[in-house]
C-alpha cells in the first residue's frame, strides 16, 4: 500500500470528523514547528505514537514514502551538519566547517520534515479524499469575506491529493523498467546512481502534466466550471470525540508554544 492513499477503517482516527482531522494536522504541525528543545520533540513523538496506535493503520504505509527519501534526510543533515557557519567549529577545514550549532540545525530540520510527512499521511490514509475536500472547503469558508477562491482550492487539493498514490505506483513501475534496461538505482557508486536517477524523473513529470491534462479535459467535457456553484456534501455535526480530539490537539499547540 502507498503512501497518501486512503485505507478504509474503523478506527477512532478514521471516525473522526474530516474539518477536525483537518484543523488538528495544522495544529499539531503549528506545534511541531514550535519545537525548541529535546524534551519538546519527545511531547510530540509521543503524540505521534499515539495517533499511529489509534489509527491503526499499516506501518508501511505510514513510512513508505519517508524510507523512499532517506538519502534526501542525509543530504539536509549533512549539508547543515558540514557546511553551517560558525564562528566556534568543532572542526574546519576548507569549506568545511562542523559545528555542534550546525549539527542541531541539521537534526531538527530532518526531524521535523519526518514528522510533518508522518502526520500528512495518517490524515490521507484515514480521510476519504470527497471527505478531505468537504472539511478543507469548511475550515475555509470565513475567507470568502476576503474574495478568496475557497471552493476552487479545495477542489485543487483534492485533485492533487488524488494523484500522489498512482504517481506512486507508476514511478514504481518506470523504475522496475529501467532497471530492466540496465539502471543503477541501487549501485554502491553515487556517479551511477546519479546518472539513473533522470531516466526515472522525466516520465513521471511527463506523466504527471499528461494526467492534469486529461483531468482537465475531461472536466471541461462534463460542463466543469465554478466550484461554487456546485453542490456540496451536507456535514454532520461534530460529535463529543471531535470536540475532544480537537481540544488536545489546540492543548499540544499551546503547551508547545509555552515551552519556546
Amino acid at each position: 500500500m502507498n503512501s497518501g492513499t486512503y485505507i478504509p477503517g474503523n478506527s477512532l482516527i478514521h471516525r473522526l470528523d474530516s474539518r477536525v482531522k483537518a484543523a488538528s494536522f495544522f495544529l499539531l504541525l503549528a506545534g511541531l514547528i514550535a519545537c525548541s528543545s529535546v524534551y519538546s520533540y519527545c511531547i510530540i513523538f509521543a503524540v505521534l505514537i499515539i495517533v499511529i496506535a489509534l489509527s491503526r493503520l499499516p506501518l508501511g504505509a505510514l513510512f513508505a514514502s519517508i524510507i523512499r527519501l532517506r538519502y534526501f534526510f542525509i543530504l539536509i543533515f549533512l549539508m547543515n551538519a558540514l557546511f553551517y557557519n560558525n564562528h566556534e567549529p568543532l572542526f574546519s577545514r576548507g569549506i568545511i566547517n562542523i559545528s555542534g550549532e550546525g549539527i542541531g540545525q541539521g537534526a531538527r530540520i530532518v526531524l521535523n520534515v519526518f514528522f510533518i510527512m508522518l502526520l500528512a499521511n495518517v490524515l490521507t490514509g484515514s480521510t476519504a479524499p470527497m471527505d478531505m475536500t468537504a472539511g478543507l472547503g469548511s475550515l475555509l469558508k470565513p475567507l470568502k469575506l476576503f474574495r478568496f477562491p475557497v471552493e476552487d482550492i479545495a477542489m485543487i487539493i483534492s485533485c492533487a491529493i488524488g494523484f500522489i498514490p498512482g504517481l506512486l505506483e507508476e514511478a514504481d513501475m518506470i523504475k522496475k523498467a529501467q532497471t530492466a534496461r540496465g539502471a543503477r538505482f541501487e549501485s554502491k557508486k553515487l556517479g551511477e546512481r546519479i546518472l539513473s536517477f533522470p531516466p526515472l524523473l522525466i516520465p513521471v513529470f511527463m506523466s504527471a502534466f499528461r494526467r492534469a491534462d486529461d483531468l482537465a479535459l475531461a472536466m471541461e467535457a462534463r460542463g466543469y466550471r465554478n466550484a461554487k456553484d456546485r453542490t456540496r456534501k451536507i456535514m454532520e455535526p461534530l460529535k463529543g470525540r471531535d470536540f475532544a480530539a480537537l481540544l488536545c490537539s489546540a492543548f499540544v499547540c499551546i503547551f508547545q508554544i509555552f515551552l519556546m
